[in-house]
């Protein structure tokens, strides 16, 4: 069993008027019923409300007061003292400390944790928490230890490539915050026992070969067997299970993507 290092982490509740109740409703959809499977149960936790945008705070710099773990999400966060005494939590990349000042500008200082428009950031910087649609708020590279890079700027779009190696064109008025996600470390961990997935809400999961051939494609026969089946691994319901496809052929930000996500080579 290995777990991730937390002395960086502030030793302080999280700011009460910035936690919310979360009800549990995982894995179940809109009729109560399951649809994921292998969700649910876990330890008690209150959702902390992220500032994925920091558009309505521009120009108002803020001084870095704590670096707080989040059991809702990978990597750690960071509570904001605006100079016109907010308060608001942010996604933490890795070197901003306690005591350190960011700001949200169109164009700001190459500083780690500052927020500004993609055309205003230099060729080759790291950055995350990235825009879609200008105003949205930040939708892409969120997780622990994650980043895109800034390829080029041309006629009115940024070029990013991606954590997969998709390079994908995002508009230059869109915002990005610079730096690397902090909690790099989160990718590595063993959790060592099933009490410690239950805690992180992961119930069980039963191989499809261990079932009978009622309850699975791939159960039935005496001790261990083949999955029998040509075409390779099915789902439960009988569904083809690797190498199908599952993005929309004409998916409308289809024409953003200039080079494709880089496939991983079949284990011969």
């Amino acid at each position: 069993m290995t777990s991730v290092d937390y002395s960086v982490l502030t030793n302080k509740n999280p700011e009460k008027k910035l936690i919310k109740k979360l009800s549990k409703k995982t894995g179940r959809g809109y009729g109560g019923r399951i649809t994921t499977r292998h969700k649910g149960g876990g330890h008690k936790k209150r959702y902390r409300l992220i500032d994925f945008k920091r558009c309505d705070k521009i120009g108002i710099p803020a001084i870095v007061a704590s670096v707080e773990y989040d059991p809702n999400r990978s990597s750690f966060i960071s509570l904001l003292n605006y100079k016109d005494g907010e308060k608001r939590y942010i996604l933490t990349p890795e070197g901003l400390e306690v005591g350190k000042e960011v700001i949200c500008q169109e164009k700001a200082p190459q500083k780690v944790g500052n927020r500004m428009h993609l055309v205003n950031i230099l060729p080759g910087t790291d950055i995350y928490n990235i825009e879609f649609l200008s105003g949205k708020g930040g939708q892409m590279i969120r997780s622990a230890g994650s980043s895109a890079q800034v390829m080029s700027h041309d006629a009115g779009y940024t070029h990013l490539k991606l954590s997969s190696g998709e390079i994908r064109m995002v508009k230059d008025n869109c915002f990005a915050s610079i730096g690397q996600l902090s909690n790099s470390e989160h990718g590595m961990v063993i959790i060592g026992k099933a009490g410690r997935s239950r805690w992180m809400g992961r119930r069980p999961t039963v191989r499809g070969s261990a079932m009978n051939a009622c309850d699975h494609p791939h159960g039935g026969g005496e001790n261990k067997q083949s999955i029998g089946l040509r075409k390779g691994p099915k789902t439960p319901w009988g569904k083809l299970a690797f190498g199908v496809k599952t993005r929309k052929k004409k998916k409308y930000s289809n024409n953003f993507i200039v080079k494709p996500r880089i496939k991983k080579k079949k284990k011969k």
